[in-house]
């Protein structure tokens, strides 16, 4: 079996850089991307661009919560007809407006509340780069929204690890099976370089070979195996 560092190398060479996280007003693609191929940045690590980028990431970060990507696309692009992607357009929206730009994206009720939530903070934050501990003190956001959002708003190096990350270190031996969220994240902190471009890459690659190999039992890892 491969190292992390060499299964990560191994990712990158066979699709490549993946351009996370996406935005609205970018016009990149993504030609190894599954799904949606719009708004990506591969090779471009200077993004977020601008306040309005960051806070687009953070609430992004925060409806991808339990569904798919595409999903939160439509929500996105809703919130943003409604002039509600940042903190002060977001206050401006009711309660009704609001739960119905994000329906699309599920649970939006209770995510209309985490965006209360999380709009609240930032506000207070200002310019600030809030820690990770400051995140996981908002309402409804946990370890994995709170690396998102420090890893891709705010380009801090905090590794992102989630359900993807845990099935296919766990069938290549490469991390405890059912581990917590915590210990699988320093299990591939210690594993990796510690710099931006791998930690973005990381977390990308293993989501999208994850969605072309590991939706169903059993798993078969041409790359690995």
């Amino acid at each position: 079996m491969p190292t992390l560092e060499q299964l990560y190398h191994r990712l990158f060479a066979a699709y490549g850089p993946q351009g996370w996280w996406p935005l609205l007003n970018h016009s990149g693609t993504n030609p190894t991307k599954t799904g949606s191929i719009t708004g990506y940045h591969p090779g471009q690590y200077g993004f977020p661009r601008t306040p309005a980028e960051r806070f687009e990431i953070c609430v992004g970060a925060i409806l991808t919560q339990n569904t798919a990507w595409t999903n939160v696309e439509q929500a996105l692009h809703r919130l943003s007809e409604l002039n509600g992607l940042s903190p002060d357009g977001l206050d401006l929206l009711s309660d009704d407006e609001l739960r119905q730009a994000i329906r699309p994206a599920g649970y939006f009720n209770a995510k209309t509340r985490k965006l209360r939530e999380f709009a609240s903070h930032r506000r207070a934050w200002g310019d600030a780069i809030p820690s990770r501990d400051q995140l996981l003190a908002v309402w409804g956001i946990g370890p994995e929204t709170a690396d998102s959002i420090r890893l891709y708003a705010y380009a801090q190096l905090e590794l992102v690890v989630d359900a993807y990350t845990s099935r296919i270190l766990g069938h290549l031996g490469l991390a405890e099976p059912k581990a917590s969220y915590d210990r699988l994240k320093a299990t591939c902190v210690a594993a990796l370089p510690a710099d931006l471009v791998t930690y973005q890459e990381f977390h990308a690659l293993l989501v999208e070979h994850a969605k072309r190999t590991y939706r169903r039992r059993p798993y078969r890892d041409a790359l690995f195996e």
